[in-house]
């Protein structure tokens, strides 16, 4: 019966976890359909190339979100035979993808950028309109709402890949900032202005995508807790009356959920029974406190009376 409450607890965070995920993903979805096909009009109307090139930035975001949503359903699978451990870690996979396209992003924006300071023909370049640079400012506003909305909800359910998505948003902004600054510029006759910005985006970009690519990697490499969890999962365990002391305590971090193995002393007279209820008290203690661990395996090892 234990077993089954927690098998039933945990599917209850698992569900929790893909309705927040489904839900932001959804939203970000409408909200970047409808910015590109905005930002696309905008850019052909004002006779904007950096508009254009924004709104086919935009597109970009709506593969990126249905990748996170496939990452995070898959994640969610049951254990199998082949996976008894589960599939957390696909989750990690899927933040890597969009590490790599955000790089990608990046490349893009910062090689051209380059192209044209050292090309320097700026002569043939047709001054945008206006109303390329009020769908600029709405970009730039749009998806810092979309990257803080999104950024949130990830860190509410720890999820990489949601927080991959949510800097993907915040890249675009960046873009937009790039593409008012070009524009602006251009309509003041400094068009050099545009490449300059793009530098300055790229090594953005760049950044969140190496912090996005690193924390999927320690989550997928059985990395440890760090020392503070470790020293509260310690505190709980030795509050246990019964618990002597602890010969071992070892974390791993897998996907987003946490392993746990923990050698514990006890009474050397205590019959079987009791040393298993000892390892239960303790498993069921540890459980509670921490909703992200997911497995913890409980030994006893007996403390000699003489």
């Amino acid at each position: 019966m234990d077993k089954f409450m927690r098998t039933k607890e945990n599917n209850v965070i698992d569900n929790d976890f893909q309705n927040v995920a489904n839900k932001v993903s959804i939203i970000t979805i409408i909200g970047n359909v409808v910015l590109s096909v905005f930002k696309l009009f905008a850019g052909i109307i004002a006779h904007s190339t950096a508009m254009i090139g924004d709104a086919v930035h935009s597109a970009s975001d709506i593969f990126s979100t249905v990748v996170v949503m496939i990452g995070i359903k898959l994640a969610l699978k049951e254990p199998d035979k082949e996976h008894p451990y589960g599939h957390e870690r696909l989750e990690c996979v899927a933040a890597v993808i969009l590490a790599i396209v955000l790089l990608i992003t990046g490349l893009a924006i910062g090689v051209e950028a380059l192209k044209n300071i050292f090309n320097g023909d700026y002569e043939n370049l047709q001054v945008p309109g206006v109303f390329a640079l009020i769908a600029a400012i709405v970009s730039i506003v749009t998806k810092e709402i979309m990257f803080w909305y999104t950024k949130i909800h990830a860190m509410k359910i720890d999820s990489d890949a949601l927080m991959a998505d949510a800097w993907h948003h915040r890249s675009d902004a960046f873009s937009s900032i790039g593409a008012l600054i070009g524009i602006g510029g251009a309509r003041l006759g400094y068009p050099v202005l545009d490449s300059v910005a793009g530098l300055v985006i790229f090594g953005f970009i760049a950044k969140a995508a190496y912090d996005i690519f690193k924390s999927a990697i320690d989550k997928m490499v059985d990395r440890s807790c760090d020392e503070k969890t470790e020293k509260e999962i310690y505190d709980c365990v030795m509050k246990n009356e019964d618990v002597l002391g602890i010969d071992l305590l070892q974390t791993r971090i897998f996907g987003n959920k946490i392993y746990v193995d923990i050698e514990i002393l006890a009474d050397g007279s205590y019959t079987l029974n009791k040393a298993h209820e000892i390892a239960e008290s303790v498993h069921n203690d540890i459980e509670q406190s921490f909703p992200k661990i997911k497995h913890i395996m409980v030994h006893v090892n007996p403390m000699s009376n003489q």
